[in-house]
């Protein structure tokens, strides 16, 4: 779990970059010797194709109980215009009038030796079943959630890398994982348990990741680490989402194969693009989201224990992926995404691992480095 630990000095992106580069200078003839070969995913199609070669298998909990939890329907991840409109105000009340075909949005970040590949499940609705499991979990519900995991592939110069490590977002926390036979290790944050892969009976059946996510408020975690994920898996409902060429729906609350389509997060009029719209996004790092009645069933906060009469419907309370933070961890808000070398160089040690976070981006939309 994360630590709490003093902040130290976020320099620009920029000014960090001049510093790193002019101490990988200093030991250049050393680097040239040990870097690994340049990442083969030079192009958009290239980028694309690995991270659908690396997209994760998902379980998401489900919970069929509760005011607003719509027959377990609340749980199925989805795109945020799944009802056609760029309003992130209506997805909670749309929630129960519009199919929720499977999308999980994507974006690939690069250094010559690492590949960050970045997944975000995006929910209309973080929801309580109106029972104190948890206090933090359950006083209260928001329109819109974003959860998702970061993972590390070295360029080792194959086709698709290697999978070295993956780093899971749940709320306001970060937690890090490694697949068996990965040469990373603890770093200033402690490894939090081994990244089970899973085969995809889509295609060739290679491991990918496999992430969980609760039921209510879909924090994301390793499958196999909660003891009541793992039982769900085995014993209760759920959904397996798989990647794929089809956005499919699934069939009620315990369907074992259903496909998700990779979105860009770059994508021409995507969520990058239209960060400033203010009928999706409050502001450019928080998903627009009210607490209005919903005109067809339970409105957002009827659900948690406080209830509607006493705020328990968060407004604008969803971030993006460039926003997510841990907020007792050293790299700054945002940095899991726009600046995933420094924070990965921080939670881990590794065999070769630089003095300083390699910052040489040579592909970083967040940034507009795009050479």
């Amino acid at each position: 779990m994360a630590t709490s630990r003093p902040g130290r000095s976020r320099a620009p992106l920029a000014r960090r970059r001049f510093l790193a580069l002019t101490a990988a200078l200093a030991a250049v003839g050393c680097l040239a010797l040990n870097r690994p070969a340049p990442a083969r995913a030079a192009t958009a199609d290239d980028r694309a194709a690995l991270a659908q070669w690396w997209a994760p298998v998902n379980f998401q909990d489900v919970d069929s109980t509760g005011e607003t939890a719509l027959g377990g329907k609340s749980d199925y991840i989805t795109s945020y215009d799944y009802d056609g409109d760029l309003n992130g105000r209506n997805n909670w009340e749309n929630t129960s009038q519009y199919p929720l075909a499977a999308h999980v949005y994507y974006s690939v970040v690069q250094t010559p030796s690492f590949s960050y590949l970045l997944y975000m499940y995006f929910h209309p609705r973080d929801w309580s079943d109106g029972i104190l499991d948890n206090y933090q979990e359950d006083l209260t519900e928001h329109e819109n959630d974003s959860e998702g995991v970061l993972e590390v592939v070295a360029n080792d110069g194959s086709a698709h890398g290697q999978l070295k490590a993956a780093i899971t977002v749940a709320h306001s926390n970060f937690y890090s994982w490694v697949p068996s036979g990965s040469d990373f290790t603890s770093g200033r944050e402690s490894v939090d348990g081994t990244l089970k892969l899973q085969g995809d009976p889509h295609d060739d059946g290679h491991g990918r990741p496999f992430t969980t996510q609760q039921p209510n408020t879909h924090a994301a975690w390793a499958e196999g680490y909660l003891s009541r994920e793992r039982d769900q898996y085995a014993n209760g409902d759920g959904i397996v989402y798989y990647p794929g060429s089809t956005a499919e729906v699934p069939s009620g609350s315990d369907d074992r194969d259903v496909q998700y389509t990779l979105t860009d997060i770059f994508a021409p009029n995507g969520m990058w693009a239209n960060r400033t719209l203010t009928t999706l996004f409050a502001t450019p790092d928080n998903f627009a989201g009210d607490d209005s009645s919903d005109p067809y069933g339970a409105e957002c906060g009827e659900g948690g224990v406080l209830g509607p009469a006493n705020g328990a419907c968060a407004t604008d309370a969803a971030n993006p992926p460039w926003a997510w933070d841990d907020a007792d961890d050293l790299p700054g808000r945002g940095y899991l995404a726009t600046d995933p070398a420094e924070l990965v160089w921080d939670y881990f040690d590794w065999t070769g691992k630089p003095s300083a976070p390699d910052l040489a981006y040579t592909w970083d939309q967040y940034n507009g480095i795009t050479s």
